[in-house]
């Protein structure tokens, strides 16, 4: 074969390469617009439409750690705590995580004038701003700006450094926020002993997967009890691999978190003399909490609009990952 075909072969190998790999973008994109349609089904029939009044009040669930749920999604509880905040229910994992934290604090009286609670990696949370309106005094931390390990953050507007990212106006006033709101600049992997002893609660939103390894979280959930008075509460949610004993993302920016890790960071905090409320492993029976959704994300670079499909799972890695929330009673 000469040169020239040599290179028209070469020229077809990349076309076809390129070709394969766009066919399996546009699959995973066929996939997010069926997932949307499924489940604007579900927001009729689950939810009784999106715009249906939401409970006004709470209910007491007794529950301890467990994973997102397509149930949770559909449940009173946490449609109650949608309407508090502000939010429509959708089947999405972030939705979940802020509400299961509202629900673990309210049912251990937490939500109450004279509590002082302490967040970590707020980013943009609205939790800093619904916890001080309802009297709490709020210490809510992130990362120095000036840490290069920030600056994705900041890019992103998911930095909680600053006023403008935490207060909610919809939620109290300026006035109100200046109060009861404090912003210091904390790491997680080294939690400032002046913190020791001084917070009913305190809360991290899927953030601890973010200290750089798998150890480094667990490090962090042991340490931060530190900062709790006695008989306190943490709740935390977090990146997790629902392959219990497959391979795992044990390193990096964002790594995730197996049933093996969780019981052993059950296991240190007890020997620290606190208690893990026990974890519900469980995935659900839900079709979608099958759903497995897959990249492109919101914010990615894309030339149709993306749609809204179920976000209960996605693909990590080509690993399958969701949230799960953990409770852990303070010693005392």
């Amino acid at each position: 074969m000469g040169s020239d075909g040599v290179v028209s072969t070469l020229q077809a190998l990349e076309l076809t390469s390129r070709a394969a790999a766009r066919n399996a973008e546009l699959a995973a994109w066929n996939s997010k617009v069926l997932g949307s349609a499924i489940a604007s089904q579900f927001y009729e029939a689950g939810l009784a439409g999106r715009l249906a009044p939401l409970p006004p009040e709470p209910v007491e669930m007794g529950f301890g750690g467990r994973l997102c749920r397509q149930e949770d999604i559909e449940s009173h509880w946490l449609r109650h705590w949608c309407g508090q905040i502000g939010f429509v229910p959708m089947y999405h994992r972030k939705v979940w995580e802020d509400c299961y934290a509202l629900q673990q604090l309210h049912e251990r009286g937490m939500m109450e004038p004279g509590r002082r609670g302490l967040g970590f990696a707020v980013g943009a949370e609205w939790l800093p701003s619904f916890l001080a309106a309802r009297g709490v005094q709020v210490l809510a931390t992130d990362l120095d700006m000036q840490d290069p390990r920030a600056r994705a953050w900041i890019n992103a507007e998911q930095h909680g450094g600053s006023v403008d990212t935490i207060f909610k106006p919809g939620l109290l006033d300026a006035e109100t926020f200046e109060a009861r709101v404090g912003i210091r600049a904390v790491d997680m992997n080294a939690i400032p002993a002046d913190l020791h002893g001084a917070f009913d609660f305190l809360w991290s939103i899927c953030s601890f997967e973010h200290c750089g390894s798998i150890d480094q979280g667990l490090d962090f959930v042991v340490e931060s009890m530190k900062c709790l008075r006695p008989g306190g509460v943490a709740v935390h949610t977090t990146e997790f691999n629902i392959n219990p004993t497959g391979a795992t993302v044990e390193r990096g920016p964002t790594v995730l978190f197996q049933q093996q890790h969780i019981e052993e960071l059950g296991t240190r905090l007890a020997a620290a003399g606190h208690r893990m409320l026990p974890v519900d492993f469980g995935t659900g029976d839900g079709l979608l909490d099958r759903f497995v959704d897959l990249p492109p994300y919101p914010g990615a670079d894309w030339p149709m609009p993306i749609p809204e499909p179920p976000h209960l799972r996605l693909s990590v890695q080509g690993l399958v990952a969701t949230s799960i929330g953990l409770v852990v009673e303070a010693a005392g």
